[in-house]
């Protein structure tokens, strides 16, 4: 069997690794999809880019999801199924917490939300014989999303893969072959010529804030 050393074939390497496949299951079209399918490979789930949402930087599938199985009386009151001003209100609220505090933190601590103290946005490692910890655990989502249409903008721009936990991102990729002759320095090049830092997505800090001074 010939090996496929293209982009593409290191890409479907790389998701078949993580997640069991390379391509997400066919969109019905209609409403928000479910992220149903098995978890494979090294427990990552395979995301699809159509159910990310280019305006709040979110997987509105795998975080919606995560709310429901968590906390689902928060989840039904967020309106998480329509592009509801209520909906639009959240994920207002997820983008500036995020830019603000970092993606880390915004997992580690959750965030506060008009009359919520805290929405949970993770659970950590459970301590051994904590069952309630445990099942919390397994409800996380992680996810890989290739070939992301970040842009709001140029909407056929994509980066080759993200990573998501719980529909937030935490990290993009641009992947190169050095069978091609590319290097992690055309990678970095690639941000820096090709990649507007204007975009919302590269707006956002995983591990801390912008300084605004």
């Amino acid at each position: 069997m010939t090996t496929d050393t293209t982009e593409r074939g290191l890409e479907d390497l790389i998701c078949i690794a993580m997640t069991g496949r390379a391509s997400t299951l066919p969109f019905t079209g209609v409403g928000i999809e479910s992220s149903s399918e098995p978890y494979g490979g090294t427990g990552w789930l395979l995301g699809d880019s159509r159910d990310y949402d280019r305006e709040y930087c979110v997987d509105l599938v795998y975080l919606r999801d995560f709310l429901k199985a968590t906390q689902p009386a928060i989840a039904a009151a967020l309106e998480l199924d329509s592009d509801t001003p209520v909906r639009r209100r959240f994920l207002a609220r997820l983008e500036k917490e995020c830019c603000k505090r970092g993606v880390i933190d915004l997992l580690r601590n959750g965030v506060k939300h008009e009359k919520y103290t805290n929405i949970d946005l993770f659970y950590g490692t459970p301590s051994p014989g904590n069952n309630k910890a445990a099942l919390q655990y397994a409800a996380n989502r992680f996810s890989l999303t290739r070939q992301l249409r970040y842009s709001r903008d140029e909407t056929r721009r994509a980066l080759d893969m993200g990573l998501f936990i719980n529909g937030l991102p935490i990290a993009t990729f641009e992947l190169k072959n050095s069978l091609t002759k590319q290097t992690v320095e055309d990678a970095v090049e690639q941000y820096r010529r090709d990649r507007d830092p204007k975009e919302r997505l590269f707006n956002f800090e995983v591990f801390g804030g912008h300084n605004t001074d």
